[in-house]
């Protein structure tokens, strides 16, 4: 006990002469800033007449003659009286030492700031489309991935070879089943589906100008939306129903999707097909999961989404985002809104004064494309996530209705009002070209036996 008690005191005095900090490592030039004299260069006698008789000298000056007064100056510089200070300290600090030698550090990385990218504010390309149907409800333009243009006119579907430049008629309707109310591409780039006025919907295979077969029983009014999911055809109709048709096999229907009360205008499988978005006349927005597609009964929506205040035209999944959708309403909610597909939740909504009629994200930046109505019938780039604008590109004169993107995802095709078709290079060029995912090329090979 009186060893342990001996040791304590002992630790106690020690304690005292301690640093306050004693996990803190002490180096020999820290505190390098405080302003202590350095008294092995000072001269205290020195410092003692300047503090008494040199003030003296000061405050009453005696007048000198010119060679008396050079006398004292060579006087003072001689025995180094011309010093102004009284104190001395270090002129500066120790050069620090280095962490690693020379040899081995490495030279600093600077960071190349990426140019700005040009954006032309008018198309670089326009196109007359006499007879386009102006209906917000339609879709009537779509752009394969062989990067061939499919635009309806009428009764007519023609077909725009961006490679050649050479534009060429698929198919003219007759007048009781057109207009045409509805275009797309199938994911083979080959062939293609028609949505008609009559409720039926055609497939057609473009490298040889024929009708492979007509998918009739699914709807009871036109069909004005088409989306493909490999080689499922979802159709959309003013009928409020959305089916899912097995273009491989004769009873094509192997699904119904019913939520909306009136006409369904927009409809988009998520990039991995998982998900489909349907937006229509009644303001609704719903996301349907495939998994959960029945031949037997109807589809129950996964979320509904009721925010929007107008028809729910365009829809875009986004491509670096699975689960992040964007959506825009018509003429009395001119707003853009962002959804969270997983669980339902809107993520920000922008208000941009006008019908939103389509949208587009740009696949190599982060960019979102909105296609509008009236006043200004124009085509604004959206900097995602900010929703800055960064370009307003103009020159249709009617409601900007429909727009699709090229293979390459640089350049957008819009379709408006105004029968013009105008093309713009607003995505610019990618910095490298990433590898596209597989898909399956060929929704109808191994089976075109089944068509009839």
């Amino acid at each position: 006990m009186d060893a342990g008690g001996g040791s304590l005191s002992s630790s106690s005095s020690t304690l005292k002469t301690r640093s306050r900090f004693p996990l803190h490592r002490k180096s020999s030039r820290e505190n390098l800033d405080r302003f202590i004299p350095n008294r092995s260069a000072m001269d205290f006698d020195y410092a003692h007449y300047m503090l008494t008789e040199g003030r003296k000298c000061k405050e009453s000056p005696i007048s000198l003659s010119p060679a008396r007064e050079a006398y004292k100056k060579l006087l003072a510089e001689t025995f180094n009286m011309n010093r102004g200070r009284i104190l001395a300290f270090k002129n500066k600090p120790p050069a620090p030492v280095e962490k690693f030698p020379c040899e081995f550090a490495s030279a600093p990385v600077e960071r190349a700031e990426k140019p700005k990218r040009h954006i032309p504010q008018s198309s670089e390309r326009t196109l007359d489309a006499p007879e386009l149907v102006d209906n917000f409800y339609l879709n009537l333009l779509d752009w394969g991935c062989s990067n061939v243009l499919a635009i309806a006119l009428g009764n007519t579907v023609f077909l725009w070879d961006a490679t050649e430049g050479s534009t060429s008629e698929l198919v003219t309707i007759d007048e009781e089943s057109g207009p045409v109310t509805s275009v797309s591409w199938a994911p083979d780039g080959r062939h293609i589906a028609i949505g008609l006025n009559n409720s039926e919907v055609q497939l057609w295979d473009s490298a040889s100008n024929k009708q492979l077969r007509t998918l009739k029983g699914g709807h009871r009014a036109l069909v004005g939306s088409l989306a493909w999911n490999n080689h499922i055809l979802t159709t959309g109709g003013m009928d409020g129903r959305i089916i899912n048709n097995d273009v491989r096999i004769r009873s094509h229907i192997v699904g119904t999707y019913k939520g909306h009360e009136q006409e369904v205008c927009g409809l988009k499988w998520s990039g991995s097909g998982q998900q489909l978005a349907s937006g229509g006349n009644d303001n609704l927005v719903h996301i349907w999961d495939s998994s959960t597609a029945s031949t037997n009964s109807v589809t129950r929506w996964l979320h509904r989404l009721s925010n929007h205040t107008s028809a729910v035209k365009a829809l875009a999944w986004c491509p670096f985002q699975s689960n992040l959708l964007a959506t825009g309403g018509g003429g009395s909610d001119r707003t853009i809104k962002f959804w969270n597909t997983h669980n339902g939740a809107c993520l920000n909504t922008i208000d941009t004064g006008s019908q939103v009629c389509a949208l587009l994200w740009n696949k190599n930046e982060r960019e979102l494309l909105s296609s509008h109505g009236f006043t200004q019938n124009q085509l604004t780039l959206w900097k995602y996530a900010s929703m800055v604008k960064m370009a307003e590109l103009t020159g249709h004169t009617s409601r900007v209705l429909y727009m699709a993107q090229s293979p390459d995802g640089c350049t957008v095709a819009s379709a408006a009002g105004d029968e013009t078709l105008r093309f713009w290079n607003v995505f610019g060029v990618p910095e490298a070209a990433k590898p596209a995912a597989k898909a399956n090329p060929e929704p109808f090979s191994g089976h075109l036996t089944h068509i009839r």
